[in-house]
């Protein structure tokens, strides 16, 4: 049996239900999600508003396992650029802040740090210099992944905003980066709605980095692919979803699934739990699947055929998404 995933979610997307902004009050209501088991925090964000000993207290009586630290570079110092910034103190200080996470992720146990590299990048023709932008980014990696090689460092790769061109925006791009940096620790986050943003199929993206041993996070949401809606799982692209989660059993993923979506008109406890129960439903529907016919079907390059297999594994893909 495949060994089963921890669930985690975005903590500030319960601010309008939490006691309070801060981190204690937000963990205390994503614990109140049936099926959430795991938490994954923002640094410095949720690290800065109450002491240490504070948060570590709520994140023990919240009874979610911390799982991974997502850096947030925040502010006007960083609005040209963290790692890649033009000025060698802010470069320093974003590598820093990235190595804080990665005692901080040590200290809880998670074991894992996303760097999504929001300002990293550029707005203009011959506005930077690409190779130097490139080196400068892969050395902050390098020196963050080296920090301790016990924690899983990984690039959340996304193609724009809030710059209009990102350093790593896409797959391709974060394999490459993982390749240079050339340590075992060093790996990709695929986020859905940004590999559709990129005009990727995140199904075969997936199978990039699980080909290559690199996929060591996943942020699970859905989108149109022009920007980052961050809406509920499997709403949009039904059966995209759900082959991207065929890929991750598949190709062996033993990460957290992390719901990085924006309920914002929704009550974020009930998103979060659609969310966990589409997955699972999804999970029973590709164990229904019948394997054999769908290689035979994928060798033939048989669409219709594959749609069918799908189709009768899930009782309908469109059925499916709107009885969770």
């Amino acid at each position: 049996m495949p060994k089963p995933w921890r669930f985690a979610t975005r903590l500030n997307s319960f601010k309008p239900v939490a006691e309070g902004p801060h981190a204690p009050g937000l963990l205390r209501a994503a614990a109140t999600v049936p099926g959430l088991n795991a938490v994954e925090l923002n640094y410095p964000q949720h690290f800065t508003t109450q002491p240490e000993l504070e948060l570590r207290t709520a994140i023990a009586d919240s009874g979610l396992r911390p799982t991974g630290i997502n850096l947030r570079y925040e502010g006007a110092e960083f609005a040209d650029g963290a790692f890649t910034s033009p000025r060698e103190a802010t470069r320093e200080r974003a590598i820093r802040i990235a190595l804080e996470a990665v005692d901080q992720a040590a200290a809880l146990g998670a074991g894992h740090v996303v760097l999504w590299m929001a300002d990293d990048g550029f707005d203009y023709p011959f506005q930077v210099d690409y190779s130097r932008l490139w080196e400068r980014e892969l050395l902050g990696f390098r020196r963050v992944a080296e920090h301790d090689p016990a924690i899983r460092v990984s690039v959340e790769y996304k193609p724009t905003e809030p710059r209009r061109f990102a350093l790593i925006r896409s797959m391709g791009d974060a394999l490459l980066a993982v390749r240079e940096v050339g340590l075992a620790n060093f790996g990709v986050t695929l986020d859905v709605c940004h590999a559709l943003m990129a005009g990727e199929h995140p199904g075969a993206s997936a199978a990039l980095a699980l080909r290559e041993r690199k996929l060591f996070g996943v942020h699970l949401n859905e989108g149109y692919g022009r920007g980052d809606d961050g809406l509920a799982v499997g709403r949009v692209h039904p059966t995209t979803t759900l082959e991207v989660l065929w890929q991750l059993r598949r190709g062996g993923y033993e990460g957290t699934i992390y719901f990085d979506t924006f309920p914002v008109r929704e009550h974020p406890v009930a998103e979060c739990a659609a969310n966990i129960a589409w997955v699972q439903r999804a999970l029973a529907a590709l164990g229904r699947l019948d394997i054999d016919a769908l290689a035979a079907a994928q060798e033939a390059q048989d669409a219709m055929a594959v749609g069918r297999l799908v189709g009768l594994a899930s009782g309908g893909l469109d059925r499916f998404a709107a009885s969770t």
